[in-house]
């Protein structure tokens, strides 16, 4: 019951008091109409909704960041008694809790819908909508919360590449092609008798030793990646607020990077420095770069240890790739001296440095550690706020993007 509904009622028994004080019977019916009419309403807002069902539906399945998106509401409800006014409230993650008055459309049906203007990047989950229920005259209202699993996801906006700028290559020979062999290997599956015929070389030797028989390597192919971009989420080096942040920033720039790669047909890993520290193969434009674009759509710089951590990994992502990408705000000494060693075994490797400072307006100091990759002959690509991501994964150079 509302307030005014509550008034109402009180009001007619102040009339039904003055028509018996008084002796008034004129006042009788106008009594017993106030009277009535609260309990009428409460009646009705609450015997209306059976068995009440809310879905959301949006028109484009792969939704990009900074777009406007319509979010249709749908109530469905068996038909009966006709419903009253119906008032949605809900709450889009981070997006700000919206109104809506659903109108009918139907039999036991009512839609209403809204508006989200420039959406950021993210997986933005839809909270519990609650319905507010009220009859026409605003005598009595109901509550009632209804929850329905759906979350808006806005992918990142990628930016078509033509070319990479590491495409001259990447380690100590300062620009020369590297050839890579087919990524295949073999490791260790099990061990088991020789059989006669054998190669020797295949004897497991500490195995023979301990039974006192000939025992042989059991071996299963290997594939590995050809390359392995790696997004840092290292909650210390955002600047800027979403959408224009350092880190949607670097997850624009670790997406183009994969897309091109994929394009060129190559076996990918994309690997996330994130809080669950998610890792997604992709060889082909299909369900698996589906896939990676959910992560990157969900990322959030939330990690918990930093980047160098995922490098030390020997069964990790970066060690079982052939290439590496880098894509982080923080060039620490740690990951540095990583890297070079990478380089200087030959192992191609790559940075592409998001410079946080031009996000939040402060002006851009020299990295000495862009210098000593530089001086190893890594390719460096900076992304700053406000230019062209394509120029900076295209045409970067080491010496510009050291010297920048």
């Amino acid at each position: 019951m509302t307030a005014r509904g509550r008034a109402v009622l009180a009001l007619g028994v102040l009339c039904w008091i003055v028509a018996v004080v008084f002796g008034s019977p004129a006042i009788y019916p106008v009594a017993a109409g106030l009277v009535l009419a609260v309990p009428l309403a409460l009646a009705w807002v609450r015997i209306t909704l059976r068995q009440p069902r809310v879905t959301r539906r949006w028109p484009h399945e792969n939704l990009l960041e900074r777009d406007d998106v319509a979010i249709e509401l749908v109530l469905e409800r068996e038909p009966g008694v006709p419903l009253p006014q119906v008032v949605a409230h809900e709450r889009i993650g981070r997006l700000g809790e919206q109104e809506v008055e659903l109108r009918p459309q139907g039999r036991g049906r009512h839609v209403g819908s809204y508006r989200l203007r420039d959406v950021p990047r993210g997986r933005h989950r839809f909270s519990p909508v609650s319905l507010s229920i009220a009859d026409p005259f605003g005598l009595a209202e109901s509550a009632l919360a209804l929850e329905e699993q759906q979350a808006l996801v806005v992918y990142p906006r990628l930016t078509d590449l033509e070319r990479l700028f590491f495409d001259g290559g990447a380690g100590p020979e300062h620009g020369r092609r590297l050839l890579l062999r087919r990524p295949v290997g073999f490791e260790l599956h099990s061990v088991r008798d020789y059989q006669q015929g054998e190669s020797l070389r295949r004897v497991h030797w500490p195995s023979t030793a301990r039974r006192g028989e000939l025992m042989v390597k059991e071996l299963e192919d290997s594939p590995r990646d050809e390359v392995a971009v790696l997004l840092d989420g290292d909650p210390a080096a955002v600047a800027g607020v979403s959408p224009d942040s350092s880190f949607d920033a670097a997850v624009r720039a670790a997406g183009s990077i994969l897309l091109a790669q994929i394009r060129r047909g190559r076996r990918c890993v994309l690997a996330l420095n994130t809080a669950g520290r998610e890792t997604q193969g992709v060889s082909a434009d299909g369900p698996e770069w589906q896939r990676a674009l959910e992560l990157l759509a969900a990322a959030e710089p939330d990690a918990q240890a930093p980047v160098t951590t995922l490098l030390q990994s020997s069964d990790g992502p970066a060690a079982r790739s052939l290439e590496l990408v880098v894509v982080t705000s923080r060039v620490e000494p740690a990951l540095v001296s990583r890297l070079l060693e990478r380089a200087l075994t030959r192992r191609a490797v790559a940075l592409v440095h998001v410079e946080s400072a031009s996000f939040v307006g402060r002006p851009y100091r020299p990295e000495p550690e862009l210098l000593r990759l530089q001086a190893a002959g890594v390719p460096i690509a900076v992304v700053r706020r406000g230019a062209d991501l394509a120029a900076a994964l295209e045409g970067a150079r080491p010496g510009e993007a050291a010297h920048a």
